[in-house]
């Protein structure tokens, strides 16, 4: 499995005023900074909790098998697109033989009812806890701000500050175990 994103979550409302806000910034020289350290934050989070908070489209490749193939990124929202990648690259979109569904987890799941002479296919689709970030549990979204502004205020340090362990205490009860 592979996976990509394909379009990323627009941070450029009130998730940067409020980055701004917690840092005392008032102007919008170092926005697109900001922004790729929400980005970061959010990429961290992610990692953290095994959830996707925000609205994000991603491809993941499968191998063309028969059976449930579940996806790796959760909590799905909505798959997409379905296309065969062929050896050399080469994609076509299937509108028919393959079946999706997502359970009340999150998890997402393809399965090929019709054989196909791909060895892998392409799943478009969507994931994240929240459509946009007013929706967002405000532990995660106040960990996303933190944790950007810890970095801006770090980035010049030159040491591995490690990052407060507040925001661990803040996204902890949003955390997906596995066992």
């Amino acid at each position: 499995m592979t996976r990509s994103i394909v379009a990323l979550p627009d941070l450029s409302g009130a998730p940067l005023d409020q980055c701004r806000q917690w840092l005392a910034i008032s102007t919008a020289r170092d926005d697109a900074l900001l922004l790729q350290l929400l980005h970061a934050a959010c990429a961290l989070c992610e990692g953290f909790t095994r959830l996707v908070p925000l609205a994000t489209q991603f491809e993941e490749r499968l191998p063309a098998v028969p059976g449930w193939q579940p996806l790796a990124t959760r909590p799905v929202r909505e798959i997409l697109a379905v296309e065969e990648v062929a050896a050399d690259g080469t994609r076509t979109a299937l509108t028919t033989g393959y079946e999706t569904r997502i359970d009340s987890e999150g998890c997402g799941y393809l399965r090929i009812v019709q054989p196909t002479p791909s060895t892998h296919l392409a799943v478009r689709f969507e994931a994240g806890l929240e459509a946009d970030w007013a929706a967002l549990p405000p532990g995660l979204a106040q960990g996303v701000i933190r944790l950007a502004a810890h970095h801006y205020r770090t980035r010049d340090s030159g040491s591995d500050a490690s990052p407060p362990a507040a925001i661990a205490a803040l996204w902890r009860p949003f955390r997906v175990l596995q066992l």
